[in-house]
């Protein structure tokens, strides 16, 4: 029981070391939206993760901007992006995406943006009593139940984007199928009007013919 109990504090110590944010936001033709993450102490890890689910070639520009306007990432027409860096200093860092380019397409974008502190997570409980090796232990355990968690995560971001892409590749295709069967059979009822009319046409120029 006492194990559970630690194993839970340093599991909520670890959670509260890490500030995430998901979202899904529809970018509007030649609109430029950014979003900011503040950090508080240096050398603390951004992650940064997006990817285009719908709207045109799927693509997008974007650009990550820290204090005193630097920019850190950037990247023009990417489909998607899974970034890891160390913040070096101390501000708010700004995440943005340009959809200048599209004329009239909108996107829809899936991202993420997580702070990670690691001086947070270096506090991690111990209770009494306990030898330094355990605390490594369960230390080493927790990192390893993170990574699977992440990595599970990334898998399903993977997969939905995959979902969504094929998805709307099928609407598209869907589509044109209708457009073309619509311009083939317009077409097909201009031919049989147009061989009535020179049907038409013969038979009375032959009846003139005969009188």
């Amino acid at each position: 029981m006492r194990t559970l109990l630690t194993l839970a504090s340093a599991l909520l110590a670890y959670a509260t070391a890490v500030y995430a944010t998901a979202l899904t936001y529809r970018l509007d033709a030649h609109e430029k939206a950014c979003f900011f993450a503040h950090v508080e102490n240096k050398a603390t890890k951004l992650a940064f993760y997006f990817a285009v689910q719908s709207g045109g070639s799927f693509d997008v520009d974007y650009s990550v901007v820290g204090p005193n306007d630097k920019v850190i990432l950037d990247g023009t027409k990417e489909r998607q992006g899974d970034f890891v860096f160390t913040a070096n200093e101390v501000g708010e860092y700004r995440f943005c995406f340009d959809n200048e380019m599209s004329t009239f397409a909108e996107k829809m974008v899936d991202f993420e943006i997580a702070v990670e502190n690691e001086a947070a997570r270096a506090k991690i409980p111990s209770k009494q009593g306990s030898s330094p090796e355990q605390t490594s232990v369960l230390e080493e355990s927790i990192l390893k139940l993170s990574a699977q968690l992440s990595t599970i995560s990334r898998n399903q971001k993977y997969f939905r984007t995959r979902e969504n892409r094929n998805f709307s590749t099928v609407k598209s295709t869907e589509k044109r199928i209708f457009n073309f069967s619509l311009m083939e059979s317009g077409l097909i009822m201009t031919m049989a009007g147009l061989q009535v009319f020179i049907v038409r046409f013969f038979f009375q120029g032959a009846r003139k013919g005969y009188v």
